[in-house]
């Protein structure tokens, strides 16, 4: 394997913040600096007295009117990340049989869970080529349709709709790298999950689900059911402890005071709408990009099923995608390197709302200046 070329970008060309990763993200410096200036007052404190449980409270409300959720609909959260609630969801959301999904990596992940608990149904899974979304169906014995709204791997995005007939089966929607950058109505979802290391600029280490009374009637007939729960997977105490504003067991505090001061930032900056509009302004300075390039070419073929928070851009065979990423990362503009798994030619460009579409646009000259280069 022949080395990466060295080769300087110049200064002027360069993004004023060059952090592009699809997860961990982008963090705002005064998110660092609420956790220096919580340093002394919540951070070492006990969970279970007034500071720290003051915070989950705020988080909670913060979150309810970023989502302009109705009334009855419950913030509830818990340890672990998405993938700590596709497993909580395996005991304590799906009653019998779940549908699925599947166009990535991720989005396949709640399906293997599913299919793995032994106290549940074989899933139904509906399934294409990375690229494109399928939509769901409404199908017989189905309690819960399982939903992706954002599939981080290979940049498709999808509209959220509760399919027609379906006898009041609940709809899940992972939501890890789509909430707080893609619009959503509540009235076509029961659980929006997700983790706080995206568009929130936060940590990992904690799940989030807005859930709604249907959910959250789901939760507690399972949780009065003699079905054998983990307790640490166990949804009806992570909604009873949420609703005390505060977790089972002791939540990672600094994530949850970055994700604090990331919903400060999202609600003074027109809230959901305003955080939508500014992914989508950088998703258009990117994709424009790409279709002006005879070597460049948006992965996701149809525009509809392209994502305003991950984009994804495949190159021409004839330049090597992973020099580009590391002549960038040489050069302090980080983490546009293409999904592994996914083993495309690509670039992968994270354009949550805490990144500046000033910088995206600065990105794409680098783009030009390299690939000339090589």
């Amino acid at each position: 394997m022949s080395e990466t070329p060295a080769i300087t970008i110049p200064a002027d060309l360069l993004p004023a913040d060059g952090r592009f990763c699809c997860g961990p993200s982008k963090v705002r410096s005064e998110q660092i600096d609420a956790v220096v200036a919580a340093s002394t007052t919540i951070m070492g404190t006990s969970h279970r007295k007034p500071a720290v449980k003051n915070l989950v409270g705020d988080v909670r409300s913060k979150l309810s009117e970023l989502f302009s959720l109705p009334d009855g609909w419950e913030v509830i959260l818990g340890n672990g990340g998405s993938t700590m609630f596709w497993d909580a969801a395996t005991f304590g959301l799906v009653r019998e049989r779940s549908q699925h999904l599947v166009f990535g990596e991720f989005s396949s992940k709640f399906a293997e869970a599913c299919a793995s608990a032994p106290h549940l149904g074989d899933p139904s899974v509906i399934k294409v080529d990375p690229g494109s979304h399928p939509d769901p169906a409404a199908e017989a014995g189905i309690d819960l349709y399982a939903l992706t709204h954002n599939e981080t791997s290979t940049g498709v995005a999808m509209e959220l709709h509760r399919p027609a007939n379906t006898d009041g089966a609940l709809v899940a929607v992972d939501a890890t790298s789509a909430a707080g950058g893609l619009m959503w109505d509540p009235a076509e979802v029961d659980a929006y999950y997700f983790a706080p290391q995206k568009c929130f600029g936060s940590d990992g280490g904690l799940w989030l689900a807005a859930c709604s009374p249907a959910a959250i009637e789901r939760i507690n007939e399972i949780g009065s059911s003699d079905r054998w729960r983990p307790a640490s997977l166990d949804l009806q105490i992570a909604l009873d402890n949420s609703t005390k504003n505060q977790t089972y067991n002791t939540p990672a505090v600094a994530t949850l005071v970055m994700l604090d001061a990331q919903l400060d930032w999202m609600l003074a900056n027109g809230s959901l709408s305003g955080m939508a509009g500014r992914s989508a302004a950088s998703a258009e300075i990117l994709y424009s990009w790409a279709d002006s390039r005879d070597w460049a070419t948006p992965f996701v073929a149809n525009p509809a099923h392209r994502s305003n928070v991950v984009g994804t851009i495949d190159l021409d065979d004839s330049i090597d995608a992973t020099a580009v990423s590391n002549i960038l990362r040489a050069n302090g503009v980080l983490d546009t390197d293409a999904y592994r798994k996914l083993g495309r030619n690509q670039l992968r460009v994270g354009m949550f709302p805490a990144i500046d579409s000033t910088d995206v646009a600065a990105l794409t000259a680098c783009f030009d200046h390299v690939v000339a280069a090589l």
